[in-house]
C-alpha cells in the first residue's frame, strides 16, 4: 500500500483532515454504509472517551448520564444487566459500587468483568431467571436492560420486537426486585406502547422516559426509568389492550448535556 498526497495511505483505510477528524477512505469492496459507519465510529467523542477510560463500549456513558439524572446507583448492592454483552453497563456499576452483587446475562459471549458474574445464556431458556437469582442471593435493587432486537429495517415491526424484549425485563423485574428498587430499559421514539406503560405504572411510583446525551441524535433510542417497585401484584388479566397511559401520560424527561 502506497501513501497518496499528504501522507493519507490509498487504497482504503482511514486518514485524517487538516482539522483532525478521521476520513475514511473508500475501498473498493467495501460499501458505502460501512464507510459512514466506521467514520462515524472514528470520530465519535464517547467512543474515544470509552476507549480512554476502558470501558467496551459507548453506551456505559449512557448508564453513567441516567443515574447522574435519576440516582440509580446510589445505595445499589445488587444489580441485573440482562442483554448486557459487550459488559459496558456492567463495569459502570462495578467502578460506581465496587461491593455490588452484580450480574449480567447474554446470549453473546462476554470477556470477564471483576466482581461480575456472567451467564451466558439466552434471557428465555428455562432456569434462567433461576441462575439470576441464585447469583444475587437476594433481591435485586435495579434490573437493567439494554437489549434490541435485531432490525429488519421496518420500524413498526423493529419497535414491536424491541417491546416483546422490554415486557421480558419486566417480568424478570417483577420477580427479582426488592420493593422500592428500579427498571431501566431502552425503548425506541414513541416510547413504551401504553399497555406496557399502564403495566409499569402500575408496578412501579414513577415511570419516566428520557434520551441521555450519549445516545446519538439521530438515533430514536429512548430509555425508560422506573422506580419505586410497589412489590408483587396479581397481574391484571391478559392486560387488557384498552388500557390508558403512554407517551402523552408520563413525565417526559430529557437528560441534559
Amino acid at each position: 500500500m502506497t501513501a497518496g498526497p499528504g501522507g493519507v495511505k490509498s487504497g482504503g483505510g482511514s486518514g485524517r483532515s487538516q482539522g483532525g477528524k478521521v476520513r475514511v477512505l473508500t475501498a473498493r469492496k467495501r460499501k458505502n454504509s460501512s464507510n459512514r459507519w466506521l467514520e462515524r465510529q472514528l470520530n465519535d467523542p464517547y467512543v474515544k472517551a470509552a476507549k480512554a477510560a476502558g470501558f467496551r463500549s459507548r453506551a456505559a456513558f449512557k448508564l453513567a448520564e441516567l443515574d447522574e439524572r435519576f440516582d440509580l446507583l446510589r445505595h445499589v448492592t445488587r444489580v441485573v444487566d440482562l442483554g448486557a454483552a459487550p459488559g459496558g453497563w456492567c463495569q459502570i456499576v462495578q467502578k460506581a459500587r465496587p461491593k455490588a452483587v452484580i450480574v449480567a446475562i447474554d446470549l453473546l459471549p462476554i470477556e470477564p468483568i471483576a466482581g461480575v458474574t456472567i451467564f451466558e445464556q439466552d434471557i428465555l431458556a428455562d432456569g434462567s431467571e433461576d441462575l439470576i437469582r441464585a447469583a444475587l442471593g437476594g433481591p435485586a435493587d435495579l434490573v437493567l436492560s439494554d437489549m434490541a432486537a435485531n432490525t429488519v429495517g421496518h420500524r413498526m415491526t423493529d419497535q414491536m420486537r424491541t417491546m416483546g424484549l422490554v415486557e421480558t425485563g419486566l417480568a424478570f423485574a417483577i420477580d427479582l426486585l426488592r420493593p422500592g428498587g428500579a427498571f431501566v430499559a431502552k425503548v425506541f421514539a414513541g416510547g413504551a406502547d401504553p399497555v406496557l406503560v399502564a403495566e409499569l405504572k402500575r408496578h412501579f411510583a414513577a415511570v419516566k422516559h428520557a434520551k441521555p446525551p450519549a445516545s446519538r441524535a439521530g438515533s430514536s433510542e429512548w430509555y425508560v426509568v422506573a422506580q419505586g417497585f410497589k412489590g408483587r401484584i396479581t397481574p391484571v388479566a391478559a392486560l387488557l389492550p384498552t388500557a390508558a397511559g403512554g407517551m402523552d401520560d408520563i413525565s417526559i424527561e430529557e437528560t441534559s448535556a
